[in-house]
């Protein structure tokens, strides 16, 4: 099996919350699901670096190939041949678990047929899931590969977080959303699964629709029947709450691809995405997989090393709110209700407050129209050309009135004549990106003090906790983005003079609200010192 990795140090990246604050009503792992999108976007890269990023943490982690087409997971973690068990093997629990090169990391083995020797995918998802919960593991990660049969979807469904990944491509996408369908489709199915007369009905509506009609669009042929059936279909479109990966980014454009996509999902679908993060496309990546070596591993300082990382901590930091505040969590499913139509004002076209100032008005309607040009990525599939056309005009008409001060004001007296200062913006479901801002604000609360030395690391979690991007500070100070970088990562070579360092770094701490004379002190204090270490 290779070498061992007992010398491996701990992921890069900020302190996370200690294993019992990740697991809920005592329970001794979390389950998450891999899968969504067609083949070859980066599920299984995501599932084994997952599992040794948890495992690099001191966590048990077991990780488990569902794929129906095919058991890799072995090969990329270093293994001669993927584990196999019969299927009544695995229907027992007497599979063993097997070692991989990575201490704490172990593989579920995958069922097969042994009359065939070919994989097995699993038949009976709640049996399934009851075998996973029962392993001695606080993580359990599971790869469904693209597969969209029953089982899978129940895994996806009831697994404590389930992730989908796509690629800044028609097909991949087209294939979420197609993904997301389904899954709508089985949260109905089985909500009915105990009413046989309301489940016929639903299906028989169904049918008569066209090809991959929106959940909307069923629950608006459902109201057409039976009032309450309608109420029942509405509320499941809430209860399914995917998270995305968008891998293969190349462009910058692509980096906005998946809040745009969860934009679209929310509205022309009803199912609220949240978007985890991006994985750059790497020659590292291909590299690693020719070794047969994890990419954190293998590779670590690569940039797709550290998407993933971020998407971990992401992760970890969700889960621990999850565990937190799980009645709270309830109750705002609970509550939330489906918006049937559109944008029903100007600043919700533009996804925007009532409070937006101009810059924020320019930058949104940028934003939006790109996502609803001819030939967006985002809305591939699902924007019909003519509802994809009046988008389009109702983006226009939100800029030019919103940017007008007297069309504004007089647009906000008849929209808004009871309400002076706008709608309350609706509280949303708990997002990962949230989670992980809250538990930044609560570490930096503890570490920033009179005394704190600043690193690039630490200007790096300051800005992250305050979700303010490289390149919202490139634009405020004119700064550019590969200094910046240079700065956060601590490479004086990539800079110029010191002075010049010395106040980009006062510049860079103002806009983080942050004392500019004690960052800019600390800091070149430690590139001092990094320098002297490196003559020596």
């Amino acid at each position: 099996m290779g070498d061992s990795y007992d010398s491996i140090p701990p992921p890069s990246g900020y302190p996370l919350p200690p294993p019992e604050s990740v697991m809920s009503g005592g329970r001794g792992r979390r389950i998450i699901a891999v899968g969504g999108g067609r083949g070859g976007v980066g599920k299984t890269l995501l599932t084994v670096n997952l599992g040794v990023y948890f495992a690099q943490l001191g966590r048990e982690v077991v990780v488990c190939d569902a794929d129906p087409f095919g058991s890799n997971l072995h090969s990329v973690l270093g293994l001669d041949s993927p584990p196999l068990a019969s299927t009544t093997a695995m229907d027992e629990g007497t599979a063993e678990l097997v070692a991989t090169t990575v201490p704490g990391l172990r593989i579920l083995p995958t069922a097969y047929d042994p009359m065939t020797a070919t994989p097995a995918r699993p038949s009976r998802g709640a049996s399934f899931l009851k075998h996973l919960t029962d392993l001695g593991a606080d993580y359990v990660i599971i790869n469904l590969g693209a597969a969209t049969t029953p089982s899978a979807l129940d895994i996806f469904l009831q697994a404590d977080v389930s992730i989908c990944v796509t690629a800044p491509e028609p097909l991949a996408i087209e294939t979420t959303y197609r993904f997301c369908r389904s899954l709508y489709l089985r949260t109905l199915r089985r909500a009915l699964m105990k009413e046989r007369f309301k489940l016929r009905l639903v299906e028989r509506i169904i049918g008569g629709l066209p090809p991959l009609a929106s959940p909307p669009q069923i629950v608006a042929e459902i109201k057409k029947f039976d009032d309450g059936v309608a109420v029942i279909a509405a509320q499941e479109m809430r209860r399914i709450t995917p998270r995305l990966v968008v891998g293969q980014t190349r462009l910058k454009s692509d980096l906005e691809l998946g809040p745009a996509m969860a934009s679209v999902s929310e509205r022309f679908l009803g199912i609220p995405i949240d978007y985890l993060g991006h994985i750059e496309h790497d020659d590292a990546v291909w590299l690693t997989v020719r070794r047969r070596q994890p990419l954190l591993i293998d590779s670590p300082t690569s940039k797709s090393a550290r998407n993933i990382e971020r998407v971990s901590r992401r992760l970890l930091a969700l889960l621990a709110a999850q565990a937190s505040r799980p009645a709270e969590l309830l109750a705002a499913a609970a509550a939330a209700q489906i918006r049937m139509k559109g944008p029903t004002t100007l600043y919700e076209v533009l996804g925007l407050a009532r409070a937006a100032t101009d810059d924020e008005i320019r930058r949104a309607y940028k934003r939006q129209r790109e996502i609803f040009r001819e030939g967006g990525l985002p809305v591939a599939s699902v924007v019909e050309p003519a509802v994809l056309r009046s988008e389009q005009a109702r983006i226009e008409e939100a800029h030019d009135t919103l940017l007008d001060p007297v069309r504004r004001r007089a647009y906000d007296l008849s929209t808004y004549p009871d309400e002076p200062h706008g709608p309350l913006v609706p509280q949303r479901s708990l997002s990962a990106s949230s989670a992980e801002l809250g538990l930044l604000q609560a570490e930096l609360a503890r570490e920033i003090n009179a005394e704190t030395q600043f690193t690039g690391a630490l200007m790096r979690k300051v800005r992250e906790s305050q979700g303010v991007e490289l390149t919202d500070i490139a634009q405020r100070t004119k700064i550019s983005v590969a200094h910046l970088n240079a700065i956060e990562n601590e490479m004086p070579g990539d800079l110029p003079a010191a002075v010049y360092i010395s106040g980009f770094v006062q510049t860079v701490a103002k806009v983080l609200k942050l004392d500019p004379a004690q960052v800019s002190k600390t800091y070149m204090r430690k590139l001092r010192e990094n320098a002297s270490g490196a003559k020596r």
